[in-house]
């Protein structure tokens, strides 16, 4: 009822989940990102997942004269631009400065975002006592203290506990408080009662062709329905080639994320168009389960396509070769066993950026403070990626560059040492970043090959060394990367390696080249040996394609990182062990 109860300990389950693994193909099942975009304007978007928070205090102050304080918890998001969202408020605990709280608040924790949290504790005065917690004016009450962090904080922690201290708070500096206030416990869980998920091998027969004067290209989406009757997309397969009897690689579906067995999907069928406008070959509806018996059967369904008449029934099939039910491991649940994600970074010294003294430059950092296109790439992948990394401690280097007298470099420790490349958090980059430019004279050309073997000889010798770590490489570049072979064959041989390379171009130059080093938009990378990767490990973004827009860089390049750290984990049956 949100009113006053006694220090119970109590709560119930709620439904959250993860998406399952998308786009996870490379080669000729390469999909074009025109698919990710079509999704997400109809409701997809990267890794979500339901938190559960519970709170505990301790030693708070007493604002009572007679009796001890009568504590609420009320929970806040702050945005970017500083803006509080009320998220949820906790019960009022009568006569305690100890209170353990039975209501929780869940929050959506995003991997591709910094969400900062944002507590404030009250004592309700007895004449409200009997008034639901929503209704209560909140500047009626006394403040007893406030506490911040990121959601990330608390996931990261191996038993998803995290103290904070109580303070007065920045708005409340006015008060005669002491600035210890107490201390505030949080714990989170996530909302995901069966990690369930169904494995299918699909297939289609005889599909039609959309157009007579070019090929067909089918991918699957599965999507599940919300009250209204509308569809949410749940899940898609890779984009397969000039094809019209594909079989696609494996898809996941947690159960529970579908709603049950008996929950009914619909499966559409379409023509990839790199417009984004793709065709809509055929579609059918039918529920895990039914998908399961077909599966037994080993029969087809056919395809329908919705036309002013009602439903033309096509001679195109669906077939499920294969169905199977196993556990997912969530990437929190690896998060809670101590795995973690460790950022590294390089960055572009070659000529073509412009005198780092001129406005014009890239590289030129203005004596107001506003960072340049490097300075706000580095910020905003690593002020994501730092939570994830315990000893914060970051491989960063640069390269296309000439040392004082000495030969160009294409791979230098930013922090100008000869013997180690680590620096101390994201503002050690920051420094460094700032000392190379006045130490090093800008040259070229651009080389990718020698930093993305550098770290990949790091995330080698961890996975040697058995230690529990993933590594993100983070290239920021004004150019086309002239040893693209070289490069590919460094992408090649890291894919076999617990490593992602997210690559940033800043500046008005033709990337198109670029696009073949991310599966997701062009061939598959195979090495001058005529090896091929075994997973696409690059994502690629112009910097100015989103810097004016409400997605930003660092949404569009980290949203598929937690799929790759799974995908790799998964391949490899490494399980998250407690």
């Amino acid at each position: 009822m949100g009113n006053c109860c006694s220090d119970d300990r109590g709560g119930r389950p709620t439904i959250g989940g993860t998406p399952t693994d998308i786009g996870l193909g490379n080669g000729n099942d390469a999909p074009n990102d025109a698919v990710h975009l079509y999704l997400g304007s109809r409701g997809y978007h990267g890794l979500f997942s339901q938190i559960q928070l519970s709170f505990s205090a301790t030693v708070l102050r007493d604002r009572d004269v007679l009796s001890k304080s009568d504590p609420m918890l009320v929970v806040y998001t702050r945005g970017r631009d500083g803006v509080l969202k009320e998220v949820g408020r906790t019960e009022v605990v009568l006569n305690s400065l100890n209170p353990k709280w039975i209501n929780t608040v869940n929050v959506t924790f995003q991997f591709e975002i910094v969400q900062t949290m944002l507590f404030r504790l009250y004592d309700v005065d007895t004449q409200f006592h009997q008034i639901d917690v929503k209704m209560l004016k909140l500047e009626e009450q006394q403040f007893l203290g406030e506490a911040s962090c990121a959601l990330s904080e608390i996931i990261t922690k191996s038993n998803r506990s995290l103290t904070l201290d109580l303070t007065h708070g920045e708005e409340y500096t006015g008060l005669s408080c002491p600035q210890n206030c107490g201390r505030l416990a949080l714990h989170a869980e996530e909302c995901i009662s069966s990690k369930t998920a169904a494995e299918m091998i699909l297939r289609c027969s005889e599909l039609e062709h959309k157009n007579l004067f070019s090929r067909t290209d089918p991918f699957l989406v599965i999507s599940r329905y919300v009250d209204g009757g509308l569809s949410i997309p749940v899940c898609k397969t890779e984009v397969i080639r000039s094809d019209l009897k594909p079989t696609w690689k494996p898809v996941f579906l947690n159960i529970q994320q579908v709603g049950s067995k008996d929950s009914p999907l619909v499966i559409e069928c379409f023509n990839f168009n790199s417009s984004g406008k793709h065709d809509l070959i055929g579609k059918l509806k039918k529920s895990l389960l039914d998908l399961e018996k077909l599966h037994s059967s080993g029969t087809g369904e056919n395809l329908a396509l919705p036309t002013a008449a009602g439903d033309k029934i096509l001679k195109s099939q669906l077939f499920v070769d294969t169905f199977s039910e196993s556990t997912q491991h969530t990437f929190l649940d690896y998060l809670a066993a101590g795995f973690e994600v460790n950022f590294m970074v390089a960055v572009d010294f070659t000529a073509s950026n412009g005198n780092p003294r001129l406005p014009d430059s890239l590289h030129y950092i203005d004596p107001s403070g506003r960072p340049n296109a490097y300075q706000r790439a580095i910020l905003e992948v690593g002020e994501v990626l730092q939570f994830y990394d315990s000893d914060r401690r970051f491989p960063a280097w640069g390269f296309g560059a000439r040392p004082i007298d000495g030969p160009v470099c294409h791979c230098f420790n930013l922090n100008g040492s000869s013997t180690y490349c680590e620096v101390e958090g994201i503002q050690g980059i920051m420094m460094a970043y700032t000392s190379a430019l006045l130490n090093v004279s800008l040259a070229g050309p651009t080389l990718f090959g020698p930093v993305i073997s550098n770290a990949a000889q790091i995330a080698g010798q961890s996975l040697a060394n058995g230690h529990h770590r993933y590594f993100v490489l983070l290239i920021i570049t004004d150019g086309v990367v002239t040893d693209l072979q070289e490069t590919k064959d460094a992408l090649v041989k890291a894919s076999d390696l617990p490593l992602s390379i997210l690559i940033v171009g800043v500046g008005g130059a033709d990337f198109k080249e670029m696009e073949v080093l991310d599966a997701d938009k062009g061939e598959r990378l195979e090495s001058s040996n005529g090896r091929v990767a075994t997973r696409d490990i690059v994502q690629f973004v112009p910097f100015r394609d989103v810097q004016n827009g409400e997605i930003s860089v660092v949404q569009e390049l980290l949203a598929e990182l937690p799929t790759q750290f799974l995908s790799y984990m998964r391949s490899r049956d490494i399980r998250p062990s407690y």
